[in-house]
């Protein structure tokens, strides 16, 4: 089962010193008061049980490897690990404590934070590449809707329907992350300003970095770019709150 390490004592100084911690006890207990309403629980196990195990041990049988490295995808046969995740991925987003949502998963994977995602409710679409025949299983096994895209550079996506609420993408790779070719400001300008065509006024762009060859996952110029299109950055997330805004005067220099 997956475990967090244990957070060191001068980030928990940071949390306090910042706020976060009160903010974070009150989320917690937003969670406890109102976990009683949602149609499924949200733990490992219980969502798990919504699944066809029979199912998805043949996916094991055939995918699945004693020790995947942390680059493998075989990894995300682990749906202990990996619910556990996602279940913190929704509650962060807060689709765990809103009504019914129009959302969008870019580079969906394997499909459990969208599945999860609709065992609450709402309405979501998938959007990934269609290189692994793992994650073609898996998602059509859950009931995942998945539009086959390739995101690239100055290409606009496709005409993916109604608007959105929310728009993710975890372990953001379509950024030809860890490539030499890696994204800077203009690939970064026109993908928000696309990505803002698709979401509802209100709508929120949640997305999480990787981390990159320098041991980074954004230059300084970067991080002062997303903060001007209105962007709250927490480490590797990078937060649209409400709408992606028009950038205020920073140059769009290539990293």
């Amino acid at each position: 089962m997956y475990r967090d390490l244990p957070m060191r004592f001068s980030e928990k100084m940071r949390k306090i010193a910042t706020g976060r911690a009160f903010s974070s006890a009150g989320q917690h207990l937003r969670h406890w008061l109102l976990d009683w309403r949602l149609p499924v629980k949200l733990e490992p196990q219980a969502i798990i049980a919504t699944m066809d195990r029979a199912k998805f041990q043949q996916m094991y049988d055939r995918w699945g490897v004693d020790d995947p490295a942390c680059e493998d995808w075989p990894k995300y046969l682990d749906l202990p690990r990996w619910i556990d995740i996602n279940i913190q991925r929704v509650r962060d987003t807060g689709l765990d404590l809103a009504s019914r949502k129009r959302v969008l998963d870019i580079g969906c994977g394997a499909g459990y934070f969208a599945y999860i995602a609709q065992l609450l409710g709402h309405d979501v679409v998938g959007l990934d590449i269609d290189r692994l025949p793992m994650f073609r299983e898996s998602t059509e096994l859950l009931g995942v809707r998945r539009v086959i895209w390739r995101i690239k550079a100055f290409v606009p996506l496709p005409d993916l329907g109604n608007r959105f609420d929310l728009i993710t993408a975890f372990l953001v790779c379509f950024n030809n992350h860890k490539q030499p070719d890696l994204w800077g400001l203009p690939e970064w300008d026109f993908f928000l300003d696309d990505v803002a065509k698709h979401l509802t006024p209100r709508g929120r762009l949640w997305l999480e970095l990787n981390l990159e060859h320098d041991g980074t996952f954004y230059t300084p110029e970067l991080r002062e770019f997303f903060e001007s299109r209105g962007a709250k950055i927490d480490n590797h997330k990078v937060m649209f709150n409400s709408g992606v805004r028009a950038p205020a005067s920073v140059s769009l220099a290539a990293r």
